[in-house]
């Protein structure tokens, strides 16, 4: 199925055969959720315990979202929480020094369980999802020192590298925390500390994309120029609807709108209206790059619910009724390319297409 949708610079409008496609949204997400739990290990609490441990937070969160978009609470699901996060936090075989609650020897991972317990707290109003979510802010915000004038360190013990994704994740769940926490305003000055050194570090480039970090491996503090993964457009993407959320300061849709309208009018990232990680084309993506574009759909379907008129509504149906048509088995497994053909299923690809789904409900 091909949809035509008028693209413009940051924003695409819905057609009428997109609205009609959209009826089947539901359905189409269960299916994507149901297949990527046949990854689920109860052993172990995780999915595709092979594969890099911040999927299973990653997948998770994607359970979860589906729970609380739907307003589904199946009791297997809930079971499923209760034991990931019951075996999942206790302390990491090769990371004892952090003491578990997710903490970990680099600071993203610890980041995408972090979102995961906001997300479930949002659904279970449980106050110990919240109490982990403070502790994992807390250790990710100790690594935080004035080399480059700010921001949190990506790898742990050696502290070598600034990365975007790190303190992309940081501002998201400061931000997240005070939208929870009646009367916070710790967490709101430590996310706006966060946003505007990240605003004014060099990782958002002259095209309105967010660069993978910084280069301090060389003692530099410049832009390393690095690859403008989807995911980093992304997550930044969710962080500041949040502070919008928290602040009513349409500055921060400002600057969102600028990486989100910067994404789809690239032809790179987005060739022929549908998104592509930058790896796909010489077909070198790895079990984490796999992940990246639905983290993606994630976020531009956060911000699209608190724009007037939904914006990006369009782009993100456009890339959902793709994936389904040409990107699908029978059975319900997601390749990479949302654009097809199907090449092969793994937890990133299946997680990734699920968010997607999950994103336009």
């Amino acid at each position: 199925m091909v949809l035509v949708a008028a693209l413009l610079v940051g924003s695409v409008s819905v057609t009428a055969a997109q609205a009609n496609a959209a009826t089947n949204g539901r359905a189409r997400a269960t299916a994507a959720v149901t297949t990527m739990m046949g990854f689920y290990d109860q052993a172990s609490g995780r999915w595709a315990p092979d594969d890099p441990w911040w999927q299973s937070g990653n997948g998770l969160q994607t359970l979860l979202d589906y729970m609380v978009t739907t307003h589904t609470t199946p009791r297997a699901y809930l079971k499923d929480l209760k034991n990931t996060v019951a075996l999942q936090r206790k302390p990491l075989p090769w990371w004892p020094q952090g003491g578990g609650e997710f903490r970990a020897d680099s600071t993203d991972d610890t980041g995408w369980w972090a979102l995961a317990m906001i997300r479930a707290y949002d659904l279970t109003k449980d106050p110990d999802y919240l109490a982990i979510a403070k502790t994992d802010a807390a250790y990710i915000g100790s690594y935080w020192d004035d080399t480059c004038g700010g921001g949190v360190w990506w790898d742990l013990p050696n502290k070598t590298y600034k990365n975007a994704i790190s303190n992309e994740l940081y501002i998201a769940l400061l931000a997240s925390l005070h939208n929870r926490i009646h009367g916070d305003t710790s967490y709101l000055a430590q996310a706006i500390r966060a946003w505007n050194w990240f605003d004014s570090s060099g990782m958002i480039n002259g095209q309105h994309l967010v660069n993978d970090g910084l280069q301090t491996q060389s003692g530099s503090c410049d832009s390393n120029h690095g690859t403008t993964w989807t995911y980093n457009q992304g997550v930044l993407l969710g962080g500041l609807a949040e502070l919008y959320r928290a602040t009513h300061d349409r500055g921060y849709l400002t600057s969102a709108r600028q990486v989100a309208g910067a994404v789809i009018a690239s032809p790179d990232l987005s060739p022929g209206g549908i998104l592509t990680e930058p790896c796909e084309a010489a077909g070198t993506c790895n079990a984490d790059q796999a992940a990246f574009k639905g983290i993606f759909a994630r976020n531009l379907g956060a911000l699209d619910r608190v724009l007037p008129g939904q914006p990006y509504r369009g782009y993100l149906l456009r890339q959902a009724n793709s994936a389904y048509a040409h990107d699908r088995t029978d059975s319900d497994q997601y390749g990479l390319s949302w654009r097809g053909p199907f090449d092969s299923t793994s937890l990133a690809r299946q997680e990734s297409a699920a968010s997607l789904l999950i994103a336009v409900l």
